[in-house]
């Protein structure tokens, strides 16, 4: 599975704040240097994870971004889902092929999502830190 640049920074950024103790907001600036990426495109897609109610944002000179939910609550499909849209598995085209060998082809790509779903939805943040954190 190949997931894309966005949620590749989504995961760094999301990772490096549950890495924090959560007492203080992190700027997308620190992030950025961190996890070695571009702050401009890092801010918009924390400005989605802060809309799917993954982070909280707070302004002002000691603003930043902290974990709204507690790392063992956010799952990878969370992360998926809140920059890159809903996973789903639509078939682009099926010109040419017979209505039944689409209606399979359709159907096991179903299948794959509903197992791609479920088995994103289990790995949590917490799964992926070295140490226990806070739920």
């Amino acid at each position: 599975m190949k997931l894309s640049r966005s949620v590749g920074y989504a995961l760094q950024a999301t990772l490096l704040l549950a890495e924090t103790d959560g007492a203080m907001p992190v700027p997308c600036s620190k992030l950025a240097a961190a996890g070695h990426m571009p702050e401009r495109f890092l801010l918009q897609i924390l400005r989605s994870l802060v809309n799917y109610g993954i982070l909280d944002s707070q302004r002002g000179v000691e603003g930043g971004y902290t974990l709204r939910r507690g790392p063992s609550e956010i799952s990878l499909l969370d992360l998926i889902e809140a920059v890159d849209g809903p996973l789903s598995s639509t078939v682009a085209t099926g010109h040419g092929l017979s209505t039944d060998s689409h209606r399979r082809l359709k159907a096991a790509l179903h299948d794959i999502t509903a197992q791609s779903r479920e088995q994103l939805q289990a790995i949590r943040l917490s799964t992926l830190l070295i140490a226990p954190h806070k739920p």
